[in-house]
């Protein structure tokens, strides 16, 4: 405008030009010279406080994000930006018009008129391997190699196809806009070109993997339908326990001390096979997950702590083994490496872009098994299919990190979603955006499932029709005939670096008894000692028998599902333990220096107390005057409790303590059982004390006399092996004592000595002998 305007003037006017600097007022100047202002410092800051505030904010924003950024832990940032993104922008449900969406055919690639029914999908960033070249072999079955950013620009395989990324990127699917270019996720691509191209049945593998007798239908159900399908009920897990959610498949087929990743880590120690399975009619297992000899999936945990050496692992399962299918409201982990995919489920491929690499077939497969339960199906886990060769690379662990987190929450979430829509691929779409907002994956992967469900429908795939979810209906009781057994072989393993040897086919008669004994108490336990050598192996050995194990100890470790407890003070803890397993029969609590022989608690009555007190080493009436301080500082601070005490509890303990009134009474507390009767009486004591320093030793047996008469408490502890712990203490042989209800004192601080605690604890029962 300013060209347009110089250009219109009028060249015969030669006025001078006019000043560019705009004129003020007359009187405005007058007064801007007439009033000079007050230069004192107070003046000046009043008049010039607001914008001192905003420069001190903008220097504190800088220093904060200057901060963010260089600190160690960038995950603080990483969490900063996320909370600032989310407070910003809530989560978006993405709206697809399905009907609108064209099929559109392959016409660029090579391939365009080629079709074949089964696939199998790998995903590839070194030269082909000799298990890759194996797989090419296999009469009948295409395989399919996916490239990413890391393979060789020249790979090549007789046989097979390879999509590199100029070749992905020309097939024009939405889903491409959302791959990492070095992720074995790419295999997405892979999926919906095998789709495209005529695909029934997708085999899921990995180049390290060699199929076995080089024949996919030797074991897994390739055909379900037709002639060729095998018509015959398979085997199933019981749904019985409401409380199971998850299993270990490994025991089925021959492996106990064997758990895959993705188990949650709480459910490791339950190694006892079951009593009984159902039956049902095969045709709807469109998800069938292999297991693989040599190296089966395991997580990083399982593969650093079962290794002293740096030789390869070969573990072998039982290929007579019959296969075994999930009934709803039972899940099992699904993994990438070795998964035949029937058509139905073809929409369960997707792999979560916003996961770490190693969680995220995992979280796929707990995602799929939720919807495929809409659709009527089920997952199945079958003998050995491949075999997976140990090349002793380093697990990456912090690639599993949030696997070990959310795992567990993340299968106790899809059992109670539920979805009110009315097709197939908005259920999913459902169920991938209730997934972002409890934080299972992004706002990212919500998109991804869009994309990848239109793209689906263009490569021609069929939406399937919702059945009713039988998760809702009443569950059948299982009578006598409807029970099936089977009993597990016993295959050599590796356990804590240690081959089993000999195959045993175990009786456990004396296992499930004490599981039913036990099966609803939870088993608390403090551990001194460190926690990153020994939690999971107190899991294993007491998991088999309690309803769960919780593991405390002086520092958190959210790896291990260790939580945070102070020792002096452990019962102002359990009143959150109390809640959490509020349908638990009982608590016992348990230090780590002290060995429960469970096997003799059986007679014990678990709806009685159970402590130490005629144990005279760890039950004592100490008098508090003339004595130091602190005994007299923790009577003051019973008496006071005792004051304010309800009737019923102080009347319990004045009647308990009248022959010692002036005694102060301390347990050593190493071991001690609460049952449910008196948890809501514990939780109200634990509230008297409050903010009081009262040490755990002095504040359980106050408790326990204040809650009951110690006539009324069970004998069982009174037996037990104990001993006062010397400065120079060491667990010896000669301590322990199978036909004591416990043990104390006991030193474990790894995995040898707990090793060698089984080899004794083996004489009460036997069957631990199968850990070591």
């Amino acid at each position: 405008m300013l060209v347009q305007d110089r250009a219109a003037a009028p060249s015969s006017t030669l006025k001078p030009p006019k000043s560019q600097i705009r004129e003020l007022p007359t009187h405005q100047q007058i007064r801007r010279f007439s009033e000079p202002k007050n230069l004192d410092f107070s003046s000046w800051f009043s008049e010039n406080v607001s914008r001192i505030g905003l420069f001190f904010l903008f220097i504190v924003t800088l220093a904060a994000l200057f901060f963010l950024y260089n600190t160690a832990d960038t995950a603080s940032l990483l969490c900063f930006q996320s909370q600032s993104t989310q407070s910003l922008q809530s989560l978006t449900r993405p709206q697809i018009k399905w009907n609108s969406i064209q099929v559109v055919p392959d016409k660029t690639s090579p391939y365009a008129n080629f079709l074949t029914e089964k696939w199998i999908v790998v995903s590839v960033t070194k030269y082909p391997t000799e298990e890759l070249k194996s797989l090419v072999k296999i009469r009948g079955w295409q395989v399919l190699a996916i490239g990413n950013s890391i393979t060789p620009k020249d790979w090549t395989l007789k046989g097979s196809i390879f999509l590199s990324l100029d070749a992905q990127a020309e097939l024009g699917y939405r889903v491409l806009d959302h791959l990492p270019y070095d992720s074995f996720v790419r295999k997405t691509v892979g999926y919906l070109f095998a789709i495209q191209h005529g695909a029934k049945k997708i085999y899921d593998a990995d180049d390290r993997g060699q199929v076995i007798d080089g024949d996919l239908g030797k074991h897994f159900d390739v055909e379900l339908v037709g002639e060729d399908a095998k018509q015959e009920p398979i085997l199933q897990y019981s749904h019985e326990n409401p409380n199971r959610t998850v299993v270990n498949p490994y025991i089925h087929f021959g492996q106990r001390s064997v758990w895959p990743r993705g188990l949650p880590l709480e459910n490791v120690g339950e190694i006892n096979h079951e009593e009984y399975y159902t039956e049902v009619f095969g045709g709807k297992q469109f998800i069938q997950q292999g297991i693989s000899n040599g190296l089966p999936d395991v997580d990083s945990v399982f593969y650093f702590t079962r290794k002293t050496t740096f030789e390869a692992f070969d573990v072998r399962f039982d290929e007579h083994s019959p296969k075994v299918a999930l009934p709803q409201g039972v899940m099992v982990p699904v993994n990438s490496f070795n998964t035949l995919y029937h058509s139905p489920a073809f929409w369960g491929l997707m792999l979560p872009v916003s996961v770490s690499s190693m969680a995220s077939d995992v979280i796929r497969g707990y995602w799929g098994q939720r919807l495929l339960w809409e659709l009527g199906g089920c997952v199945a886990v079958y003998p050995p299919t491949a075999h997976r060769f140990d090349r002793i690379e380093a697990y990456p662990f912090a690639e599993e990190k949030d696997l070990h987190v959310n795992v567990g929450r993340l299968i106790k979430f899809l059992l109670a979603w539920r979805s009110e829509k009315h097709s197939f691929f908005e259920t999913v779409v459902d169920l991938s955006f209730a997934m972002a907002e409890e934080g299972f994956w992004s706002e990212q992967d919500v998109k991804f499932t869009a994309s990848w469900l239109q793209d689906l429908i263009a490569v021609g795939y069929q939406q399937p029709r919702l059945m009713s979810l039988e998760l809702d209906r009443p569950r059948a009781n299982i009578g006598h005939g409807d029970r099936k057994e089977f009993v597990p072989r016993k295959l050599p393993s590796v356990h804590l670096g240690v081959e089993e040897t000999g195959t045993v086919s175990t009786e456990i008669g004396s296992l499930i008894r004490w599981r039913k004994a036990f099966g609803n108490v939870v088993l608390v336990m403090f551990c001194n000692g460190p926690v990153e050598r020994t939690a999971l192996e107190w899991r294993l050995l007491y998991g088999r028998i309690f309803k769960t194990v919780v593991i405390l100890s002086s520092r958190k470790n959210s790896d291990l599902y260790v939580e945070e407890a102070k020792i002096d003070h452990i019962y102002k803890h359990l009143p959150k333990i109390f809640d959490r397993y509020s349908s638990a029969e009982g608590f016992l609590f348990v230090e780590d220096d002290t060995i429960l022989n469970y096997w003799n608690l059986l007679q014990a009555d678990k709806t009685k107390i159970w402590t130490t007190d005629k144990v005279s080493k760890s039950w004592t009436n100490v008098k508090a005057s003339g004595k130091s301080d602190w005994f007299s500082s923790q009577a003051e601070l019973v008496k006071k409790t005792v004051s304010t005490m309800p009737a019923h509890f102080q009347v319990n303990y004045k009647e308990a303590a009248k022959n010692n009134h002036d005694a102060l009474t301390v347990c050593s507390s190493e071991v001690f059982y609460v049952p449910k009767r008196l948890v809501t009486d514990f939780v109200d004591l634990v509230d008297l004390v409050g903010d009081m320093d009262l040490h755990y030793k002095v504040a359980m047996p106050m408790f326990f006399l204040s809650m009951d008469s110690p006539q009324n408490f069970d004998p069982v502890l009174g037996s037990m092996v104990y001993k006062k712990k010397s400065s120079s203490f060491n667990s010896s042989s000669s301590l322990y004592s199978a036909q004591a209800p416990a043990v104390h004192p006991w030193s474990i601080s790894s995995e040898q000595d707990f090793i060698r605690l089984v080899r004794q604890m083996a004489e009460g029962d036997p069957l631990l002998m199968e850990l070591v």
